[in-house]
């Protein structure tokens, strides 16, 4: 899941950052409304955590261009004022949700997730390719019922690429979807990452390279 966190308080901005890395989120951080638009032009997030009170652009006026885009992605307005009115008012303006400061950090997380199920197409709670069986909300991956041990980054890569239902998914849009802003596009981590993930899966492969084009997971026939 890609998310963007636009905070302006610089150490909880990062603080939300690196605990939603660690449940393996693909997580960008703008420190001002002006960038936290700019950012939310270009990638196609999944949610966007949101402060009300930013300078520059205010986390309102951002909320109404995210939603007036007609893109999928989802809000969540983060603030400091928690009063019903106020959420109320946030809820109106095309918020999906409205977390109030201070707050517990698995609560944001369960929120995220939810949102994200909403930003996306609806799948399965068991998400299936051939022997191999994978539970986003566990974050556990079977291969002929016998447990296979990843790493948040093969996790994400072998969930984007079953979630395509066969398709073809490129290798920038693997670097887009499971990585982040700070990712080199010129880095060979994509490749490596699906060769360690290949040989975790063991054989008979499960991965196809599209030559050209990227990698895919045959659906089932």
């Amino acid at each position: 899941m890609r998310v963007l966190v636009v905070e302006d308080e610089h150490p909880l901005a990062d603080a939300i950052a690196r605990g939603l890395r660690r449940e393996g989120m693909a997580v960008d951080v703008a420190y001002d409304g002006d960038t936290g638009h700019e950012k939310s032009a270009v990638t196609r997030y999944d949610v966007v955590v949101l402060d009300r009170d930013l300078p520059g652009m205010s986390g309102d006026a951002l909320c109404g261009e995210i939603v007036g885009s007609g893109a999928t992605t989802r809000v969540l307005m983060l603030t400091a004022s928690g009063t019903l009115a106020d959420k109320v008012d946030g809820l109106s303006r095309g918020a999906d949700d409205y977390l109030a400061k201070p707050f517990d950090f698995p609560e944001l997380v369960a929120r995220l997730r939810a949102l994200g199920r909403r930003a996306t197409p609806a799948a399965p709670p068991l998400l299936t390719a051939g022997d191999v069986a994978l539970d986003p909300a566990r974050r556990t991956v079977l291969r002929a019922d016998r447990p296979v041990e990843l790493t948040r980054k093969e996790f994400g890569v072998l969930e984007v690429l079953i979630s395509a239902g066969g398709g073809v998914v490129s290798s920038e849009e693997l670097l887009e979807r499971v990585w982040d802003e700070n990712a080199d596009p010129f880095t060979t981590t994509v490749r490596v990452t699906v060769m360690t993930l290949r040989k975790k899966l063991g054989e008979p492969g499960v991965i196809e390279t599209v030559v050209g084009a990227g990698y895919r997971v045959p659906a089932a026939g």
